[in-house]
């Protein structure tokens, strides 16, 4: 460890001025608008940043390349269903969340059932999202266990209290601001670790070249198509990923409060499509340039005869604090500690800000005499979810591969919140009993899918939306047209 001093100061130097860098923003926070959607005063591609790094966790950065060692860049093929979300986000949702000012996904849900489908609705993302987002907290553990060599508890509270600090004061301007600043950090560290590990790789990108050539590393789509159960068994198809990728972000970009978020901080609603079509370019390309790191080490370790570590989650981290030289070791490891923090802050306010706009307002907003009293009970509601994370990491070590492990979580409730989402906006007549219906077996349909078939994680969502719609829209000719549509 004392031959890298070097390198953890830059890490430690990283670390202080990212977390002053958010908390300066807390002078400019006055009230709710400014805490939860940054005043709306962001420009559109600071919000497309700040939403490629919500999506970029380190579950991406160190989880990809590990999907790639192992197998191919399959994984691509969920980046093409994301563009077919984002088409059909800007067409059906966006119009939806710009009439009116609204500070979560769920006051829609209000506006046409009802108050009880919203806190049921708002829940579910509590649950979900925390679940989720626990697990990233565990993901960036590993990395600074690899740096620090210190125990999984002591990495989760370091890097969550930091994060938890510039949030608690800077809100939502301090997540915008601070994720153009990390983004930029870690795409940079990610091209440096891509030209260093390429050095270490005897014959270079010819060597790369033949051996993942070879070994069919450079795979991209998987056109196979049967109606059985191995079919559906397989996450990374080009249908499961057309498919299961436009599902899964048209529920994470249109219906999840974490990403909803920033696209209400947007100053319009062109503004908002601009920020999230630009968005989905840098992500593509990201996905490419990571999966492509993790075929050059497989290369790597195949050439050399270095095994590979275990889990292998470790694998990029490793590599980077290991084999990589001084200084740039420590730049790529605080590039990854970036994303994690970019990641970690997003979510600690989109919790928060669903708590209360969702659940104590609503309920006892009464009991708050001033604005000011609202935005400290905001605060605290933040301070909260960083303890909800952190205990949720500790658990999450048992849970397999990051990567999926991450994505599983999301998927199982998301379908049901996008067939809510998909009756009140394509739906007149179904009202507040037959989407909470529709809900609830959607919720149980994909419960069975998980926990009792061998279906793929990519085909959750897809199953949960479908079948909350079609159940919730039957629903409706048994409790009858609501009112203001009968009117």
């Amino acid at each position: 460890m004392s031959d890298r001093w070097l390198d953890l100061c830059l890490i430690a130097l990283y670390l202080i001025t990212v977390t002053v860098f958010g908390a300066r923003f807390g002078s400019s926070q006055k009230s709710l608008r400014d805490y939860f959607l940054g005043g709306r005063s962001a420009p559109w591609w600071a919000i497309g940043l700040s939403i490629v790094a919500a999506e970029t966790s380190t579950l991406t950065i160190i989880g990809t390349p590990a999907l790639a060692f192992r197998s191919d860049l399959g994984f691509l093929q969920i980046a093409l269903g994301y563009l077919l979300a984002r088409v059909l986000i800007s067409l059906v949702f966006l119009p939806a969340y710009s009439r009116g000012e609204i500070y979560t996904a769920y006051e829609l849900i209000q506006r046409r059932f009802g108050e009880s489908l919203r806190r049921l609705t708002a829940s579910t993302f509590l649950v979900t999202r925390s679940l989720a987002e626990g697990v990233r907290v565990f993901a960036i553990s590993l990395v600074v266990s690899v740096v620090l060599d210190t125990g999984d508890m002591v990495s989760i509270l370091i890097i969550t209290l930091l994060t938890l600090f510039y949030t608690f004061h800077g809100g939502m301007t301090a997540v915008i601001w601070t994720d153009v600043v990390q983004m930029a950090l870690y795409v940079s560290g990610a091209l440096l670790s891509f030209w260093m590990i390429l050095e270490r790789v005897p014959g270079g990108w010819e060597q790369v070249a033949s051996v993942a050539a070879a070994e069919g590393k450079f795979r991209v789509f998987d056109f196979s198509f049967a109606l059985d159960a191995e079919f559906f068994a397989k996450p990374y198809t080009f249908l499961a990923g057309l498919v299961g990728g436009c599902f899964l972000t048209t529920a994470t970009h249109g219906t999840d409060q974490l990403v909803v978020q920033r696209l209400l901080s947007a100053r319009s609603e062109r503004e908002g499509r601009a920020a999230l079509f630009g968005s989905w370019v840098i992500i593509f390309i990201q996905f490419t340039l990571f999966l492509t790191i993790g075929v050059m080490l497989y290369v790597y370790h195949s050439t050399l005869g270095v095994p590979a570590p275990d889990p292998l989650d470790r694998l990029y981290p490793s590599f980077i604090w290991n084999e990589l030289p001084p200084v740039a070791a420590g730049v790529v490891i605080a590039a990854i500690l970036a994303a994690a923090m970019s990641n970690i802050s997003a979510a600690l306010n989109s919790l928060a800000s669903a708590t209360m706009m969702d659940l104590v307002l609503p309920r006892w907003g009464s009991r708050f005499a001033s604005e000011q009293s609202k935005l400290t009970a905001a605060r605290w509601a933040t301070v909260v979810w960083g303890v909800v994370l952190m205990s949720i990491a500790v658990a999450a070590r048992e849970w397999g591969s990051v990567l999926e492990a991450g994505l599983a979580i999301a998927s199982v409730p998301l379908g049901a919140l996008l067939g809510v989402f998909s009756l009140g906006t394509l739906t007149k007549r179904v009202d507040e009993r037959a989407a909470l219906c529709g809900m609830g077996v959607g919720l149980a349909a994909i419960l069975y899918v998980t926990f009792a078939t061998s279906v793929a994680w990519s085909w959750y969502v897809a199953v949960g939306a479908t079948t909350t719609f079609c159940v919730g829209w039957a629903s409706s000719f048994f409790f009858g047209a609501p009112k203001q549509a009968k009117t």
